[in-house]
């Protein structure tokens, strides 16, 4: 049986982006641990008049937890309030005047701020408060305990060490708040892009499901008129096309079972034959009327229908994207054969818009149309290519094979 070690906490600002942030905490903590270590020896021994082990001790436990305080800052205020509050039950033992601060010393005060420092930027609001409280309380029972030795001073620990947490609490809580809106935005772009994938490819296995299930009835109808058709048929082949027909049959309810679950009520009204490419001239003039000009260079090829459909699809969503974000923008759609005929290609151009638009046409989309275009085209086994061009308009070109596979 395996132990699971426990998990070493994180250094503060560890999550920075900047390597000086990350190491921050920690100059920040050697400098005080070095200044004030010695400064509080000679400080309680000169000043207070303490006995210098007395003094050296306090002077470790109240200065060099601060190093601690930048991995474990509320084990460091264990340690730190208990040396403070010793310290200022040692310092009524010191023959000082009034000219010295009790119960805490400059020192302590500079100290237990950076301490403070390191607590709001790492603990709760909950524990801020305990920790306030807990300092405001030993504050008052101190100053009861030698109410002859109180100025008004005698609160500037509590007061500082409180505006201390209050600032960094709120400052580390605003950037907690500021980094879970990143991470939310961020998740819900990719699920926004992941629904649109999504719903593109349902798309895709409704129209699949028109494409296959056609040519599936066609083979079951041939099949079960055969010997209708051809005259003096063997029996064995007789038996043949009846076997085709029935297997026929049974795919295409299988695939029908399968897919049915794509054609909900919503669906109901998509019983029109799928577009290609005849389908495009359509498109270009729809787009003319909206005010943009546009250069059309047909193609007559017979194509698989799966082909002529995916070009339609990404000229549709090509032309749209030209309407949306460069309105009037002179444009070109191309469809050629390659010279071995095994190979269509669509090219949609389009160039800068005569002005740029304020804001796009259509507030409502979804910003994933090169998602849909990327999955049509790799639904014929394609290749897609789309980007912006130098004088400011936009390139879409999709090579599909018609033979199923690209050769290119």
């Amino acid at each position: 049986m395996t132990s699971v070690e426990p998990e070493r906490p994180r250094p503060l600002l560890a999550t920075a982006s900047h390597r000086w942030v990350r190491l921050l905490p920690w100059g920040l903590a050697f400098v005080l641990c070095v200044a004030l270590l010695p400064t509080t020896i000679r400080v309680l021994t000169v000043d207070y008049g303490l006995n210098a082990g007395v003094a050296s001790l306090l002077a470790v436990a109240q200065s060099a937890p601060l190093l601690l305080a930048v991995t474990r800052p509320l084990l460091a205020w264990y340690v730190i309030f208990a040396a403070d509050v010793a310290g200022a039950l040692a310092l009524l033992s010191g023959d000082y005047g009034e000219r010295q601060e009790w119960p805490f010393p400059p020192m302590q005060i500079v100290g237990y701020i950076g301490l403070c420092l390191a607590l709001g930027l790492r603990e709760s609001r909950r524990t801020l408060v305990l920790v306030w409280l807990a300092t405001a309380g030993a504050n008052v029972g101190l100053l009861y305990v030698a109410p002859d030795r109180v100025n008004d001073r005698s609160v500037l620990l509590m007061i500082l060490g409180g505006v201390t947490l209050l600032i960094t609490g709120v400052l580390r809580e605003r950037h907690e708040v500021q980094r879970r809106l990143t991470e939310q935005e961020t998740i819900s772009e990719a699920e926004r892009g992941r629904r649109t994938l999504l719903e593109e490819r349902a798309r895709i296995a409704r129209e699949l499901h028109d494409v296959v299930a056609h040519h599936m009835s066609v083979i079951t109808v041939q099949a079960d008129t055969a010997e209708y058709r051809l005259a003096e048929l063997p029996p064995e082949v007789r038996g043949e096309f009846t076997s085709i027909a029935a297997t026929a049959r049974e795919s295409l309810g299988e695939m029908r079972r399968l897919l049915g679950v794509l054609r909900n009520e919503e669906t109901h009204g998509e019983v029109a034959p799928q577009p290609d490419l005849a389908q495009i001239g359509q498109l270009v003039a729809a787009t003319e009327r909206a005010g943009g000009p546009v250069e059309f260079t047909p193609c007559d090829a017979d194509v698989p229908e799966a082909v002529g459909l995916s070009a339609y699809r990404i000229v549709q969503e090509a032309l749209a994207n030209v309407v949306r974000h460069a309105p009037g923008a002179a444009t070109r759609v191309s469809l050629s054969l390659s010279d071995a005929g095994d190979r269509l290609t669509v090219l949609v151009v389009n160039g800068p818009p005569p002005e740029p638009p304020a804001g796009p046409l259509e507030q409502s989309g979804t910003g994933h149309g090169l998602v849909g275009m990327r999955e049509r085209v790799r639904l014929v086994d394609g290749t897609f290519e789309a980007g912006p061009l130098p004088d400011g308009g936009f390139r879409v070109a999709a090579h599909l094979p018609l033979n199923g596979k690209d050769p290119g």
